[in-house]
């Protein structure tokens, strides 16, 4: 078993610097060895299409104020820090889970589009995916505040990642809740704090609600939707829904995160468990350790 973070920084320093002409070319063979996150598409997906169409670094306009967010990334050793804090990580979840199955894992690390006015607000300049095994990937933009937190962007994505691999819990798109999303949520954040504190650990998109009685309880009565496109709207509020043009529920930007750290700290405090130890436990009895019910 291997985590590789592969060195975009190179590569986007060549896709940012080359004839316009040549960087799709470019673009496509950067996120080649990511392929794999795609496996589950239909007919499989144009990589180039999507790290567009997920706020990933534009290849037509904005060339210089990506090469200086490159090199205010290289100034500050994103790469190898990622690569530390991905191998410490690894080795708390396998001292806290016996026989954890590690697959070999791929890490995309590639700058975001900073004319995408969603991605540089509502999500304060990061987006990660690390819910198909063996692949994750981060959309980043360096404002201080997401620099310091680098580390722990990464290993909430690497908690995803072995939360739902093959041999841990099933994520079956036909009958998964809202409650498991928002419980996966809840842990990722719980073990990045478990690792670098609560100033440090928690996704920053959450944190303005985490007291927010009335915004925990509507989340809580969209525990047991189902349906993986009503997700957007319970998770990441209704500035995400609206964004990919899908139903709003009437809640802001990062509920989902919020609700999730509050069920699972409830857990973790009555059952004694960190997150680490808690990386497979059931989303149903996460929540019934605050609602009472399994």
């Amino acid at each position: 078993m291997s985590i590789t973070v592969l060195d975009t920084c190179s590569a986007m320093r060549r896709i940012l610097t080359a004839p316009v002409a040549d960087r799709v070319g470019l673009l496509r063979s950067m996120l080649e060895p990511n392929k794999g996150m795609y496996r589950y598409h239909p007919g499989g997906v144009d990589l180039v299409a999507t790290h567009l169409e997920t706020s990933g670094f534009p290849v037509d306009r904005d060339e210089e104020r990506c090469l200086d967010a490159l090199d205010t990334l290289a100034a500050a050793g994103a790469w190898e820090r990622m690569r530390c804090a991905l191998d410490d990580a690894l080795t708390v979840l396998l001292e806290a889970t016996p026989g954890l199955k590690v697959p070999d894992i791929t890490v995309l690390f590639v700058l975001g589009d900073p004319g995408d006015e969603h991605f540089m607000g509502p999500c304060r300049g990061v987006t990660g995916f690390g819910g198909i095994s063996g692949h994750i990937s981060i959309t980043f933009w360096p404002f201080p505040e997401n620099v310091e937190r680098l580390e722990a962007t990464a290993v909430h994505e690497l908690h995803h990642n072995l939360r739902w691999a093959p041999g841990g819990v099933v994520w079956d798109p036909m009958t998964v809740t809202v409650g498991e999303h928002i419980v996966g949520e809840g842990l990722a954040d719980a073990f990045a704090r478990q690792l670098y504190g609560d100033e440090l650990g928690y996704a920053r998109i959450g944190v303005p609600h985490l007291h927010d009685d009335e915004v925990f309880d509507k989340v809580l009565t969209g525990l047991d939707v189902t349906g993986m496109q009503n997700f957007t709207a319970w998770v990441h509020g209704d500035p995400g829904a609206e964004r990919f043009g899908l139903t709003p529920v009437g809640l802001p930007m990062g509920a989902g995160y919020a609700a999730g750290n509050r069920l699972v700290d409830t857990y973790l405090a009555a059952t004694g468990q960190t997150a680490a130890q808690a990386l497979h436990a059931d989303s149903s009895e996460i929540i019934a350790a605050t609602l009472g019910r399994g």
